[in-house]
């Protein structure tokens, strides 16, 4: 099916007014819109309806930190987030488990072709981060890699589409003084032309990870990478909780260092190659569900709905 780009405006300006047409359908589907093109319409007005952007500082439940998003950006808290990720773009339900909220670039929606960062927090406790310069990550891609065909036997049994990582888009870089971490996969989805692109950005704070994970395409890697580099200052740890308020033999110190962490949030074959169990139990939904499906479940259905033309269609990879 291909629509013309007036078809695919349409679509994007009735986001826009709201929930009128939503309230008031029309007795036939507009000309050159399908049915199931205008439920799908509809649907998305009513959800578009429900969403409440927060700019400005905006606390992060349970995380003891703030994102500072200004009006370059907006959050929508956790239910609005599942309301996202599972009711507009059609990922499984555990995709929104855990999650604190998500980040979109001012001015963009879920339906836009843009990107947006998942939020997490996990209280795993003080990482160390003296193995920060000796962890090889060229090896960790390849034993990720390496476990694909576990992971994609189980993809099938759900009927999900394999998945392939392609490689990162950006090596892992651990910046020491500001706590942060920073890195991007590839990853290939069956019968997908666009491969996923997903941007891990990670604050070490006294007692747990703040975790922005965006959600894009690798068309989009230029822009996603800048927005990656600007949410490494977007997050902060209030007074007594940043890394350096660690209190040793006092407060909850993690099992793993820098290491384990990429590695968990790579792959769960691989955590669990390393024995960090306890790891693969934390991450393996919260970040492992969410990044291999989230970009592509709802962006494939869209484009099969609504197919291509010169104005690409609504992204739900947005």
């Amino acid at each position: 099916m291909r629509l013309g780009s007036g078809i695919i405006a349409a679509f994007a300006f009735a986001l826009t007014v709201g929930t009128a047409w939503a309230d008031n359908p029309p007795a036939a589907p507009p000309p050159g819109m399908s049915a199931e093109q205008l439920a799908t319409l509809q649907k998305y007005q009513a959800i578009a309806a429900k969403l409440h952007p927060q700019f400005g500082d905006v606390p992060v439940p349970g995380a003891h930190a703030t994102l500072h998003l200004g009006k370059a950006y907006y959050f929508l808290p956790a239910d609005q987030a599942r309301l996202v990720l599972v009711d507009a773009w059609r990922n499984p339900k555990e995709a929104a488990d855990g999650i604190a909220g998500m980040v979109f670039p001012a001015g963009k929606g879920f339906a836009s072709d843009t990107w947006a960062a998942v939020i997490t927090y996990d209280d795993q406790g003080y990482i160390p981060d003296g193995d920060a310069k000796t962890v090889d990550y060229s090896e960790m891609i390849k034993s990720a890699q390496d476990h694909e065909g576990d992971i994609n036997d189980r993809r099938k049994q759900e009927g999900l589409d394999s998945i392939h990582l392609v490689g990162w888009a950006q090596p892992p870089y651990y910046d020491q003084p500001h706590h942060s971490l920073i890195w991007a996969r590839e990853i290939a989805f069956q019968n997908q032309t666009d491969n996923a692109l997903n941007y891990d950005v990670r604050e070490l704070g006294r007692g747990g990870v703040l975790s922005m994970n965006i959600l894009s395409n690798m068309s989009k890697i230029g822009e996603v990478r800048a927005a990656a580099n600007r949410l490494q200052n977007v997050g902060t740890f209030d007074p007594g909780y940043h890394y350096a308020d660690y209190k040793s033999g006092v407060d909850k110190k993690a099992a793993y260092g820098i290491g384990g962490l990429v590695a968990a949030g790579i792959g769960v074959a691989l955590a669990q190659k390393l024995g960090l169990i306890g790891v693969v139990l934390l991450f393996a939904k919260k970040f492992f569900v969410i990044i291999a499906t989230a970009a592509a479940g709802g962006f494939a259905w869209l484009r099969r709905l609504f197919g291509k033309s010169k104005d690409q269609p609504p992204s739900a990879a947005a």
